[in-house]
């Protein structure tokens, strides 16, 4: 059987790959930087037409090393489905690191190096080729509009569309500012609002008909993560509809007197991840 696997980096991304920022920009505090960068997922060959900028890799995109692979990934794949998009994107994220803890995310995304680096990388990826660039929410929102004040994001005319992030009903819901079926309607009309401005800015890849969200998803909404956006053989539930990873505290010092540090320490270290039910081969006859 043939699979598809994301090739690498070409040469012109090797400086990046070389020279990316650790603990001296991205405080340890505010950035599970243990568990090292992770850097894109998508098309890096010049072909992508949509820049997608995200905002910080969870879980699952820590294990698979690209970013936007678990539900909002897939809630995104969706979306871009919906615009005639299935490979000519490319999608970055404000951050580097995953935000840990409350506030690390407004904190530091105009401190000078983080942006100094996310602007290098615009600068490779938002080439001519690139029509439209779909912000996720209001971190990347605001990494675009300090990248539009560079001479390159000044030049780009790529047409920008923001929209709310994947995650907001999600985020809206656990923070008590709305249901999560009211903060779920109210990011489908978001996208629904978006849809036809980036219908109108890109080539499809696709030719298909627009077919507006409704007031929650559908399983039809969602997109399984394509093979060739992650590195060579990971296993096809990695890139299922299924969760399969979560933060985990680790066994150490979780005995009777461990303490709420101990705990909060065990956690960070911990990352658990499980085949899911339905993708457990050996169960099949």
């Amino acid at each position: 059987m043939a699979h598809e696997f994301e090739i690498g980096y070409p040469r012109r991304f090797a400086a990046l790959l070389r020279d990316y920022p650790g603990p001296e920009a991205y405080p340890p505090r505010d950035f599970r930087v243990e568990w090292g960068p992770i850097f894109h997922r998508g098309r890096l060959d010049g072909s992508a037409r949509v820049l997608v900028l995200g905002q910080d890799p969870a879980a699952h995109e820590t294990v698979a090393r690209r970013i936007l692979v678990g539900e909002a990934g897939q809630r995104v794949q969706g979306l871009l489905a919906k615009a005639g998009i299935e490979r000519s994107y490319v999608m970055v994220n404000t951050f580097l690191y995953s935000v840990y803890g409350q506030g690390g995310g407004e904190r530091h995304h105009a401190d000078e190096a983080i942006a100094a680096y996310r602007h290098r990388w615009l600068d490779l990826l938002a080439g001519d080729k690139v029509e439209a660039i779909l912000a996720l929410g209001g971190l990347a929102d605001g990494a675009y509009q300090q990248w539009r004040k560079t001479p390159k994001g000044a030049a780009s005319t790529a047409v920008y569309v923001p929209v709310k992030h994947p995650t907001y009903p999600e985020s809206a819901s656990a923070a008590g500012q709305l249901s999560k079926a009211a903060a779920t309607k109210k990011l489908l009309d978001n996208w629904n609002a978006a849809l036809p401005v980036l219908r109108q800015a890109v080539t499809p890849d696709v030719e298909t008909p627009l077919v507006p969200y409704a007031d929650r998803f559908t399983p039809a909404d969602l997109r399984v993560i394509p093979e060739a956006d992650l590195p060579p053989g990971l296993p096809d539930w990695m890139r299922s509809l299924d969760a399969w990873a979560s933060r985990q505290p680790v066994d150490e010092a979780l005995g009777p007197k461990a303490t709420r540090v101990d705990k909060v320490e065990a956690k960070r270290a911990g990352l658990a991840v499980r085949v899911p039910r339905k993708q457990r081969v050996w169960h099949t006859p």
